[in-house]
């Protein structure tokens, strides 16, 4: 069974026993805390990226100033396994604008170089911040087949061995998870890396999970958002219902581990 970090909005689940699984929590969100608590239980970190490009069409928070707050909560809540770098997602939208997105307006590749830039900008900017061991762990980005293999190349040029990192990130297939593309990508890099996909859906676990290292998903909240709450709740929703949370993560991952194995797909990697 893979590490499936549980994605949520309340920071505070980090120190709560109740919520005794790895969880996946923004920067986004921590960033609003003035104090922390010590976590029960191993979490990770995410940059908040997606939220960033696709409000802003950049990175508004610097290097420097994120370098620093994961070291806090590296510090003062503790247990955290390893931190998101600042990537730069390659959908569609987030490069040209639409739903909702102002658009980079850079190339797929530009986005690539940014991304490997500021994987090793952190990297050499955490021992000025932290004596612990650098969390931060690369994530590969593209768009097709080709792109994510030329990211790859860029990581390796600049002497980034990724098949040395316990986890290695899979950017922008979190909408093509239930596709052949997503299938093929994971298939054709998980023997040689220590993959990570990022707000996986349930069919992207049945389909490839078994093939990944982790994995994490917000899906949870947007279901409990459009239902109704669980019998003796009193909020309008459980979006935000940890309760509700642990229920829906114990019906996935049964539902993973009775799902099995799939066969090796035999896909030809340029038709995806």
């Amino acid at each position: 069974m893979i590490t499936f970090y549980l994605g949520t909005h309340q920071p505070s689940w980090l120190w709560n026993p109740a919520a005794s699984f790895p969880l996946f929590v923004s920067h986004r969100a921590l960033s609003r805390y003035k104090a922390f608590r010590s976590a029960t239980h191993g979490w990770a970190l995410d940059s908040g990226g997606f939220t960033e490009l696709s409000q802003y069409g950049g990175w508004r928070t610097i290097p420097a100033a994120y370098a620093e707050a994961v070291a806090r909560y590296d510090a003062e809540i503790g247990k955290l396994e390893w931190a998101s770098p600042q990537d730069w997602m390659c959908e569609p939208w987030i490069i040209h604008g639409g739903n909702g997105a102002p658009g980079t307006h850079l190339s797929v590749g530009e986005h690539q170089r940014r991304t490997v830039a500021n994987f090793l900008e952190l990297q050499a900017l955490w021992p000025q911040v932290s004596d612990s061991e650098c969390p931060f762990m690369p994530v590969l980005q593209g768009w097709t087949i080709g792109d994510y293999l030329h990211c790859a190349d860029r990581y390796a040029a600049a002497g980034v061995k990724l098949a040395e990192y316990p986890v290695v990130g899979v950017g922008s297939v979190c909408r093509r998870q239930g596709t052949v593309f997503a299938a093929a990508l994971v298939e054709m890099l998980s023997p040689d890396l220590a993959l990570h996909a990022f707000g996986v859906k349930t069919q992207g676990l049945l389909t490839f999970g078994h093939q990944l290292t982790s994995a994490d998903s917000m899906a949870w909240s947007y279901n409990g958002r459009r239902s109704p709450p669980l019998p003796g709740h009193t909020h309008k929703n459980c979006a935000n219902c940890l309760e509700y949370a642990v229920m829906w993560r114990s019906a996935l991952l049964d539902r993973v581990e009775s799902h099995g194995e799939q066969d090796s797909l035999g896909l030809d990697w340029g038709a995806a």
